[in-house]
């Protein structure tokens, strides 16, 4: 008996045997029999009757071939549109439920918007031939004032720069952050399934940082282990002074330590004023700071990468690992390749 080779039937004359056979059995036709007369083989039977036992004649109903009608390809001004889209707005300023653009957020609003229906790597790959890359986001407060970031791009900053040029002066760009013992960054290989775990000590103890730079690639930095404030700031500004030669113009954010009335009277007097200025980025603008990639630096690869004992081992690690990038001005002045920075470079 030569059998038939279903594949080549309609949608519509493989559901009619499927059904023809099923009833056929029901109806006390042996499976035997039922694959002989229909010119099929005995397996293909019984996997049609197994279907029915689980699902009923519904089980046997023929099923779209091919592309999904709700699926396709982007037109040419449809991707244009999605990149100007991807580019200018967050998630939520679509009302999709996301966050931050990942390929489920970028799926829902292409078929929101133009109802197409696409599976996550093809969406990944128009990301890609789109020049989206996975990144991580940077963080922006809403209080950030665009009027004040733009005229300090394109007034106030370059008005620095002219200045420090004529008096012959040191730009320099400085900042501080806490260090903790149990900061930890990155991911560590372990069996599947099975987290990986660091021992660490138990008690917690902590650090602070003043750190500040240029695009010449100096670095300077004070660890202490005493609250920032205008006392402590002050003091930093005394180091500069000693070890640089030339004067110094230090761009700093608005913390109040920064322009505090003791911190501006110190400023203020003319042994001072001849040494070293300070001036203020705008507000919630850390973005613009080169110094906050220092920052990243040390808690990244100097602190998050080991697991201190005590505080002083932690410093000790910390101010060692300051030292070794002093002599590396070439990864110092790097700090100035940012995108938001590169214009200080």
């Amino acid at each position: 008996m030569k059998k038939r080779d279903a594949r080549q039937l309609s949608s519509d004359a493989q559901e009619n045997q499927r059904l023809s056979a099923i009833r056929a059995i029901l109806a006390g036709t042996k499976q035997v029999e039922v694959a002989r007369i229909f010119h099929v083989s005995v397996q293909s039977v019984c996997y049609g009757f197994k279907k029915y036992q689980n699902g009923g004649f519904r089980a046997l109903r023929a099923k779209p071939r091919g592309r999904p009608k709700t699926g396709g390809t982007l037109l040419p001004w449809q991707a244009a549109t999605l990149v100007r889209l991807l580019r200018s707005k967050n998630p939520d300023q679509l009302s999709l439920p996301f966050y931050l653009w990942t390929r489920d957020a970028v799926r829902d609003l292409i078929q929101n918007k133009y109802g197409i229906r696409l599976s996550r790597s093809t969406v990944g790959r128009y990301l890609k031939r789109w020049g989206f890359t996975p990144q991580k986001p940077l963080r922006r407060a809403y209080e950030q004032d665009p009027k004040a970031v733009r005229r300090w791009l394109e007034v106030d900053y370059p008005a620095i720069c002219k200045r420090a040029k004529l008096e012959k002066a040191l730009i320099f760009w400085g900042d501080e952050t806490g260090l903790r013992s149990d900061h930890a960054t990155g991911r560590s290989y372990g069996p599947r399934g099975k987290g990986a775990v660091i021992s660490g000590a138990g008690q917690r103890f902590s650090c602070n940082m003043i750190s500040a730079i240029t695009n010449q690639g100096q670095l300077y930095f004070t660890i202490t282990r005493d609250r920032f404030n205008s006392t402590v700031f002050i003091k930093f500004m005394k180091r500069l002074i000693k070890q640089s030669q030339r004067k110094i113009f230090l761009i700093v954010d608005g913390h109040p330590s920064h322009k505090s009335q003791i911190t501006q009277a110190w400023l203020n007097r003319p042994e001072n004023k001849k040494d070293v200025e300070v001036f203020l980025l705008p507000g919630y603008s850390p973005d613009l700071n080169p110094d906050e990639l220092v920052k990243q630096d040390v808690k990244s690869n100097a602190l998050g990468k080991r697991r201190p004992r005590n505080r002083e081992e932690m410093i000790r690690h910390v101010r060692g690992y300051l030292h070794k990038r002093q002599r590396q001005p070439h990864i110092v002045r790097n700090y100035f390749q940012g995108q938001h920075v590169r214009y200080a470079a």
